[in-house]
């Protein structure tokens, strides 16, 4: 028994576990300025506690130690989906199966603001063509996942039954599948002249993904519906990205 008490005695003395009693943990020690003159609390790395290789590695963190970003107002204002300049290649199906070129610029911001541009030109070097110049304007904050905007513009189409042109108004749901513009789904529904005799209604469902930084590829179907005749075309394109 007087082994025991005296083992316990030593053991707590040197602070080995032992039953009923937690290990002792060491004292937290922070830095100071005053205790190392050497630190800047104006520099980042300092603050951040990171070396600065890694900080010049970091656009995020470069961005951070300029300033500290609003992310409310981030999401608010910085589009989830980017600005393409776009080329490729389409089919024209329900004419004759022929083929032909696309080019396009899509979502091109007006400064800061809601409003977007969208221009297109479609042919297959014969009696297929189209084209047209639209406004967005997106009624959702614009970091968000999902869009709607509103459009309004001008379209002219030409095919071997018949041709329009005028005013084109519809709409656009965007889905950003990414923030960083990697992946995105956009469905669109337009009318080029609605009410007239020539009205045109226009469907597109068009769905990209990022290959790399600035590099994408796309895939339009677009579907138009007449009163004369019912045509379509499908397209695959290549996009850059500012």
């Amino acid at each position: 028994m007087t082994f025991l008490i005296v083992l316990a005695l030593w053991g707590g003395g040197m602070n080995l576990p032992c039953w009923g009693r937690e290990k002792a943990m060491p004292k937290a020690h922070f830095v100071t300025v005053a205790e190392n003159p050497g630190i800047n609390p104006d520099a980042p790395e300092d603050n951040l506690n990171l070396p600065p290789a890694i900080i010049q590695d970091s656009p995020v963190l470069q961005r951070w130690q300029k300033q500290i970003p609003n992310l409310l107002e981030d999401i608010q204002q910085d589009p989830s989906f980017r600005t393409r300049l776009r080329v490729g290649y389409n089919q024209f199906p329900s004419t004759s199966n022929t083929s032909g070129m696309g080019l396009g610029l899509l979502d091109w911001g007006i400064e800061s603001s809601p409003l977007t541009l969208d221009a297109d030109y479609e042919t297959n070097f014969g009696d297929r063509q189209s084209g047209g110049l639209n406004l967005n304007y997106y009624v959702l904050p614009l970091g968000g996942y999902l869009n709607i905007a509103p459009l309004v513009g001008y379209r002219y189409i030409q095919t071997n039954d018949y041709h329009t042109q005028g005013l084109n108004v519809g709409g656009k749901i965007m889905f950003a599948l990414s923030r960083t513009g990697a992946a995105d789904l956009s469905f669109s529904q337009s009318f080029v002249s609605p009410g007239s005799e020539n009205e045109v209604g226009i469907s597109t469902l068009s769905v990209g993904y990022a290959i790399s930084n600035h590099w994408r590829i796309a895939t339009d179907l677009e579907q138009q519906n007449s009163k004369v005749h019912k045509d379509n075309r499908v397209g695959m394109y290549l996009e850059w990205t500012p």
